[in-house]
């Protein structure tokens, strides 16, 4: 029999139960089961009138009733280290992938403060009766244990199997370096990503690879790693223009590393794009809010957000049609012009 004691509160504090539910409708707790059930020896008359008072009252089933009947509870979980301007747009998507499709979800962020292997003590707790399957957003481990679909957005550097969404970060990486060199740079800054991380990779091999097509050697003292925030890339940035053969240019690995150098730049007293361009990669909502306004490789963040609810929802249902070989999506990227980006000026460093 469905569990009585958990739903939304009453105007007195207390939990709506099945009790409740019956009492109101005239009907016996046995029946307010088999209507939340779905299943057979109920009139329509009857149905209806108990959904009334199940709507009325607020009257939620327990997801832990509900998946030791059906070994389904159509909750998905999303496991995130931060609630910050990617996974927020990575989380729009998600949610928009989940309309109509019965799977409700739960987000669990350690808030930057969690040690090593915090995805394993959350799937924990999310696994079991909790959740149907979960979607790893940047993941610091290559491979986590559990009974459950798993879908892995931008992955961990590795051999992992987990099925992955990811975009196209190299092509992108080739597209801002060659912007820029297109303008006329010459002397370009880079600052990598999270060293774990496919993205970061493929990214810093986009801009080596960009160079070298245009005859342009790699200097190793204009890469520095600024680690995907705004907080790691303070430091990092400043080694990067506080010299006096800085950069004309510079590429950051993600859109808060790139406005962390326009605040930088600002404070050396460096004008962006006179005297130094700036490129991002993301294209998060606030990329458009910097002054200037970022140029960025719009990543879709939004879309791998709804195709990693796509994959794992299909995982769930259909985990027979899927073999060894584990799936893999990669979404397209594109080059965003806005203003931080324009030719050097004349005797601006190695220009």
């Amino acid at each position: 029999m469905e569990s009585n004691r958990y739903s939304s509160p009453t105007s007195d504090g207390s939990r709506v139960t099945i009790g409740d539910v019956a009492a109101r409708a005239g009907v016996s707790i046995a029946t307010v089961s088999r209507v939340v059930n779905g299943r057979y020896g109920v009139s329509r008359t009857t149905i209806e009138r108990v959904q009334a008072i199940i709507d009325e009252l607020g009257y939620e089933s327990s997801l832990v009733a509900r998946s030791l009947r059906s070994q389904r509870t159509n909750v998905l979980g999303i496991l995130v280290s931060d609630i910050e301007p990617f996974s927020a747009e990575l989380l729009k998507g998600v949610a928009r992938a989940l309309r109509d499709t019965g799977f409700e979800l739960v987000v669990y962020s350690r808030g930057m403060s969690g040690e090593g292997n915090w995805e394993q003590r959350y799937l924990s707790r999310l696994g079991g009766t909790l959740t149907d399957g979960i979607i790893l957003v940047t993941p610091t481990v290559v491979e986590v244990s559990t009974g459950q679909p798993i879908v892995a957005v931008d992955p961990h550097l590795g051999g992992s199997t987990m099925p992955t969404i990811d975009s196209e970060n190299y092509e992108g990486a080739v597209a801002a370096t060659e912007h820029l060199i297109g303008l006329g740079h010459r002397r370009i800054g880079f600052l990598a990503g999270r060293r774990d991380l496919v993205s970061a990779s493929r990214r810093e091999d986009g801009f080596r690879a960009a160079l070298a097509a245009a005859g342009l050697e790699v200097d190793p003292d204009l890469i520095e790693v600024g680690a995907y925030t705004a907080e790691s890339a303070v430091e990092p940035s400043r080694r990067l223009l506080d010299r006096p053969d800085r950069p004309t240019a510079v590429f950051a690995a993600n859109d808060l590393s790139a406005a962390q150098v326009i605040v930088t730049a600002r404070e050396l007293g460096l004008t962006v794009p006179d005297d130094l361009s700036v490129v991002g990669f993301d294209n998060i909502p606030e990329s458009a809010l910097t002054e200037p306004p970022l140029t960025t490789i719009d990543q879709s963040i939004q879309a791998m957000g709804s195709a990693a609810v796509e994959t794992l929802i299909e995982l769930i249902e259909h985990p027979d049609r899927h073999g060894e070989r584990p799936v893999r999506r990669t979404l397209p990227t594109r080059l965003v012009v806005r203003r931080s980006t324009a030719p050097p000026s004349s005797g601006a460093g190695g220009s």
